[in-house]
């Protein structure tokens, strides 16, 4: 089999003519309407045709500054300390005759000792334990809006849940939609989603921290990543995946993560030159809404095609409700 690959030349000569995002002006002013407070986001910016765009829109005070308030990076040690008030919690109200229980735990494991004279029944809580720790686990990270994943070369780790709060984020952004929907009409779904991605594309980026190692540290929910107009790449596509779920709720997304960066996939008919990945026989044509290349609905830059194709990605389904 015979496989030919573009010269580094034209590589190069191809990278050159991706035109970079510009966020030609933001502001955003506080107005006061009786004891309603609410805030003026005002942009314009350049499309990837080179015409210049604009997007202005209301939002309530309380709920940009409420929204996710108690959203944090997250601590193990921390989550470790709850989980195990929680066991002595339950152990206390349920305790167990003949069986003693203390539990230790670290920036790094939960540790439980057990001291019974009857071997089996002291078994049985060891399994009662674990099974406890995980659903104890599932909740503090579902209250905390993280989840576990694994990455595509399988390492565990635990991240924000970026489907979840993209989905939540959907009832805060309805107030834009119709204002969209003025620019781009929705049965153009390129159309309008090429004008999403320009409009987050030209907003300021901030470097993605390992989501590995970081858990969570510089990631912004949509409202915040709007509030302080800028954002990393997973904030980013998290913002996008709100606003086309605000926009068209029945089109079915995925978002995919690949090392230090993130894409969103949508469930339409793919062009000759589109890059996709198929999941579960469904196709999603891939984009990347970071920036600062303006790139249309299909297109990616190198690096991601080159990760996407050596399938170096994982994925999670933002897919229509039942």
């Amino acid at each position: 089999m015979n496989l030919s690959y573009p010269s580094l030349l034209l590589m190069t000569l191809v990278s050159a003519f991706n035109l970079s995002a510009e966020q030609i002006s933001f502001q955003k002013k506080l107005i006061k309407q009786g004891e309603l407070l609410t805030y003026q986001f005002n942009y314009q910016w350049q499309d990837h045709d080179q015409n210049q765009q604009s997007l202005a829109f209301q939002l309530p005070q309380q709920i940009i500054f409420d929204r996710y308030r108690n959203f944090r990076s997250f601590k193990n040690e921390i989550a470790q300390q709850s989980i195990k008030m929680a066991l002595q919690r339950h152990f206390k109200k349920n305790p167990i005759s003949g069986v003693q229980i203390q539990f230790e735990a670290n920036n790094k494991s939960l540790r439980a000792k057990i001291q019974s004279k009857d071997k089996l029944k002291a078994n049985n809580v060891y399994a009662k334990i674990n099974e406890l720790e995980q659903e104890l686990t599932k909740e503090y990270l579902k209250k905390s809006f993280y989840h576990q994943f694994k990455t595509y070369d399988n390492i565990q780790a635990i991240k924000p849940d970026h489907a979840r709060i993209a989905n939540e984020s959907v009832i805060d952004l309805k107030p834009i939609k119709p204002l969209i929907l003025e620019k781009a009409s929705i049965k153009n779904i390129r159309k309008v989603s090429n004008y999403i991605l320009a409009f987050i594309q030209s907003i300021p980026y901030s470097t993605l921290e390992s989501r590995i190692t970081s858990s969570g540290a510089g990631f912004s929910p949509p409202l915040k990543l709007l509030w302080e107009n800028q954002g990393d790449c997973d904030s980013k596509v998290t913002l996008t995946a709100a606003l086309l779920r605000t926009l068209m709720p029945r089109i079915n997304m995925a978002l995919i993560f690949i090392d230090n960066h993130a894409l969103i996939g949508i469930d339409i008919v793919a062009e000759a030159d589109d890059l996709t990945i198929t999941l579960d026989n469904v196709t999603y044509v891939l984009a990347e809404p970071t920036g600062p290349a303006l790139l249309k609905l299909g297109k990616v830059a190198i690096d991601s095609e080159q990760a996407i194709l050596a399938g170096h990605y994982s994925v999670e389904k933002f897919h229509i409700k039942p």
